[in-house]
């Protein structure tokens, strides 16, 4: 069974910075898909990072490009998103997802819906 274990996340003020991290087993990290998805209130799960195991599979959004780096740490199993410049837009519940890859790429990275896998969340708010 996958377990994604989330950490990381809180509270901050507008152009603040946070990291949010994302573990999984060796298995899982090695052999799937894993990234960030958010929700505001009120609106639909939309896809913030991701990566696969291949060095260059790394799959920002355009509300993230230039402040949201995503990354991987081989040593701990996990993935790693490092949020800067942080806008109250930011605003969401941020979960991280994983689906299986047999190639190290992401295909269709940002269609939650391909996703097999959930972590339970962990809120991040952004101050004016």
């Amino acid at each position: 069974q996958v377990q994604l274990v989330e950490s990381g996340g809180g509270s901050v003020q507008a152009g603040g910075s946070l990291r949010l991290s994302c573990a999984a087993s060796e298995y899982t990290y090695r052999s799937h898909c894993i990234g960030w998805f958010r929700q505001a209130p009120g609106k639909e799960r939309e896809g913030v990072a991701l990566t696969g195991s291949a060095d260059d599979a790394r799959y920002t959004a355009v509300s993230g490009k230039g402040r949201f780096t995503i990354s991987r740490d081989n040593a701990k199993n996990t993935v790693n998103l490092q949020m800067t410049s942080l806008k109250p837009e930011d605003t969401a519940m941020y979960y991280c997802a994983a689906k299986p890859s047999t190639t190290g790429y992401c295909r269709f990275p940002f269609d939650e819906r391909t996703y097999n896998y959930w972590g339970q969340g962990t809120q991040v708010t952004v101050s004016s």
